[in-house]
């Protein structure tokens, strides 16, 4: 059996996905020939204990149920992130869980500390509000991961509170800082942002 033949047949809904372009980066959907980028990338230790959902080891047939799984839901919209110049360095996205919205992301190591998550999920916000049409979004980080609160905070985010949530990586539970961002915040951010260039 191939790779190809291993994935389901239902359509993505790759029409409605758009590519989200930034100054430094290009987010768009994910797809099959990716999995190996996508496997290598992820299969660090250090990125599998700062995320829920990433297993550690992270194999080949964990890209494919990824990429596969990506973008089914209509109030879903998953991007791989890339260079301009096309080279996959992470993936981020909003997922509806339990009608809630919830952003995540993640960068290979080697690219951290480079401002391209906050850049990223600018983009990824902008279009939950707008496209998406998301009332909120609910976001969480490690307590033991300052970096992603720091991209949280920047990118209008505020803290809600602790919470124990279960890190598949590690395979135990974990305190998570929780962070929500709402419509009218996010718009008033916007707004600012648009009055500070023009001044």
């Amino acid at each position: 059996m191939t790779l190809c033949e291993a994935l389901p047949r239902e359509p993505h809904r790759e029409g409605s996905i758009p590519v989200l372009e930034t100054k430094r980066l290009a987010l768009r959907m994910p797809r099959l020939e990716d999995a190996k980028k996508v496997a290598a990338l992820a299969n660090d230790r250090r990125i599998a204990e700062n995320t829920a959902r990433i297993p550690h080891p992270y194999k080949m047939s964990d890209a494919v149920s990824f990429i596969s799984g990506a973008n089914k839901g209509a109030a879903d919209a998953v991007f791989l992130i890339t260079l301009r110049g096309g080279t996959v360095i992470g993936a981020c996205g909003v997922t509806a869980l339990d009608d809630q919205a919830e952003l995540g992301y993640w960068l290979g190591v080697s690219h951290w500390g480079q401002g391209y998550a906050t850049e990223a999920l600018h983009a990824v916000i902008d279009f939950a509000f707008t496209d998406l049409a998301h009332e909120a979004l609910n976001a969480g980080a490690r307590v033991t991961n300052p970096a992603s609160r720091r991209v949280l905070e920047k990118c209008g985010f505020q803290w809600t509170g602790v919470g124990l949530y279960r890190i598949r990586a590690i395979n135990s539970s974990a305190p998570i800082d929780r962070f929500r961002l709402e419509r009218g915040i996010w718009s008033a951010l916007k707004t600012w942002g648009q009055m500070k260039r023009v001044m």
